[in-house]
């Protein structure tokens, strides 16, 4: 079976690429930028440069391809919008599949977005599901809700480096989970007939808050954290005020998404019945603790090897003697 995996250079995009070399598929991987992509080819996945938001380069993309897995979206540093990427672009994505007779295609969407029409993203993804399942595609879609590699930098590194951790509020836990478990998902999904036409939440073992997460980093650590507390009412005036410039609506939709944590409705939902279609064992799942513990374990001796090599060039520093002084000390000797 040969796969087309869009956004490969993301997050999750380069664990389903590796977990699909790693089976032993063949795989392609649309790209904007070849040289931000070549460790990809290093792997051993064809590169084919293309862009959502050039529906031209997508049938060349497609040629001779069996399946999609498409975990592409707007980051946070792209120049596009969600609109042009997360909607625009896939739906010319969808096309192009059914175009190229793809016989199948796994999409990413998030977990419980169509209960906030209100929030951009959330309401992009629930109309590209629809607009999936309406295809005529034989598709399977995916919902994760966080990954627990966006936790590092948002907990862990601040916590190490002494530096605010911003939380707002009585924030909704979620049920984060490793980008390399959803890989897992993804890549089963192609020899699943089960999983063809249904949606399926990606989520894990439990739901997380803010506070708890900032605890486990502490114990983790052996550090105390700096906490500062995000008023929910001033980043929704930030938001309101981005609206006002051009330049500030990709942002501002961005943030808009800040309504969805700030129910404290946990992000979570049953995966039985996921784990019993995909025939996966919930037991190999990692959990958000050995996730943590792993990192943590990693940085913390990485940090006792440099304050021991520190101490190392001190203690020789000490004991090197500059030349006045070696020279002081003979001629005291000679007199002697």
């Amino acid at each position: 079976m040969s796969l087309l995996i869009v956004g490969a250079t993301g997050t999750l995009g380069r664990q389903i690429t590796r977990r699909a070399l790693d089976e032993g598929y063949k795989v392609r991987c649309l790209v904007r930028s070849l040289r931000k992509a070549a460790f990809l080819k290093e792997w051993g996945a064809e590169l084919i440069q293309g862009d959502l938001c050039k529906p031209e380069t997508l049938p060349p993309a497609l040629a001779g391809i069996t399946a999609v897995i498409d975990a592409a979206t707007t980051r946070p540093t792209d120049s596009l919008s969600i609109r042009q990427l997360d909607w625009d672009g896939q739906v010319a994505l969808i096309q192009a599949a059914k175009a190229a007779k793809v016989e199948r295609f796994i999409f990413f969407s998030i977990l419980d977005a169509e209960q906030y029409p209100e929030v951009p993203l959330m309401e992009i993804k629930r109309c590209t599901e629809q607009f999936l399942a309406e295809s005529g595609l034989n598709y399977t879609i995916l919902r994760p809700c966080g990954f627990m590699q966006g936790l590092i930098g948002q907990y862990a590194i601040p916590v190490l480096e002494k530096q605010a951790v911003w939380v707002m509020g009585d924030s909704s836990p979620i049920a984060y989970m490793d980008t390399q478990d959803i890989a897992r998902f993804a890549v089963a999904a192609l020899q699943k007939p089960e999983t063809i036409n249904r949606t399926f939440p990606v989520v894990g073992p439990r739901a997380w808050g803010g506070y708890e997460i900032i605890r486990l980093c502490e114990r983790l650590s052996g550090r105390e954290a700096k906490v500062s507390r995000m008023p929910i009412g001033l980043l929704r005036a930030f938001q309101k005020g981005l609206r006002f410039f051009q330049w500030g609506w990709n942002t501002a939709d961005r943030l808009s998404f800040t309504e969805v944590i700030a129910t404290g409705k946990p992000l979570t939902a049953s995966m039985d019945e996921t784990y019993a279609v995909f025939g996966i064992d919930p037991q190999e799942i990692t959990t958000l603790e050995s996730y943590m513990q792993e990192y943590f374990s990693r940085i913390m001796k990485k940090l006792k090897e440099l304050e021991y090599e520190r101490e190392k060039a001190k203690e020789k520093a000490r004991k090197k003697r500059s030349p006045f002084k070696s020279a002081t000390a003979a001629k005291s000797a000679t007199k002697k």
